[in-house]
């Protein structure tokens, strides 16, 4: 997970530093490609020949970024094939999580990571807490009020937002309990607190205990 998470951030600071030099590319060049998207952008600077230019300051900022577009696609691969071999593991040590809704190899690599294995987390409360869902109180005077723990493990935390915003843009039952939260005199955003919570347990019972294939 370390490696394409590094391999991700390298591409993308690459990419920043090529639209930082289409900047200073000389004219006509420099609009023709800040017209392009990424990929055909790479492409085209990839495959770029710098010798054959006559001006020098045009011929040295294309070396420059034909480098730079190598690198991106470089670490592209290597994000992809990273990216293949996560799904891979994870398919295989727990294939179950992948079955739920809105649950993708990478986020179910991550709760995999946290959780470890069968016994190390007593219990679903406390991988709640390690996970930060597990409501602290938040009361002041007369107000009742609770919130999330915001110091435990935080790659596990957002492993389960991510999961969390794609059932909300995908997921009709977790749309429906969101509304139903609500309209009991909830906030959203402590709808989705009792979501993430849920979820936590959810999880974590899968791990725990999967289901025996058929």
């Amino acid at each position: 997970m370390a490696a394409r998470e590094g391999a991700v951030n390298a591409k993308c600071a690459g990419l920043a530093q090529l639209r930082d030099l289409l900047v200073t590319t000389p004219e006509p060049l420099r609009s023709e490609l800040r017209q392009l998207t990424a990929a055909p952008l790479l492409r085209r600077l990839a495959a770029t020949r710098p010798e054959t230019r006559r001006d020098p300051e045009l011929r040295g900022s294309l070396l420059a970024l034909r480098s730079i577009a190598r690198r991106v696609l470089q670490l592209t691969a290597e994000e992809r094939e990273l990216a293949r071999q996560i799904e891979a593991l994870t398919r295989k040590l727990a294939p179950q999580l992948l079955d739920q809704p809105g649950v993708g190899p990478h986020a179910a690599a991550h709760v995999v990571l946290s959780w470890s294995h069968p016994g190390r987390i007593r219990s679903e409360a406390a991988f709640a807490r390690l996970a930060g869902t597990a409501p602290i109180p938040a009361s002041s005077g007369q107000t009742v009020g609770y919130r999330l723990d915001r110091s435990r493990d935080r790659k596990l935390n957002r492993a389960l937002h991510l999961i969390l915003v794609t059932r909300k843009r995908t997921h009709p039952p977790t749309r429906a309990y969101i509304e139903r939260r609500i309209q009991e005199g909830k906030t959203r955003r402590e709808a989705n607190r009792c979501l993430k919570r849920y979820l936590a347990r959810n999880l974590y019972r899968l791990l725990e205990h999967p289901p025996t294939p058929a």
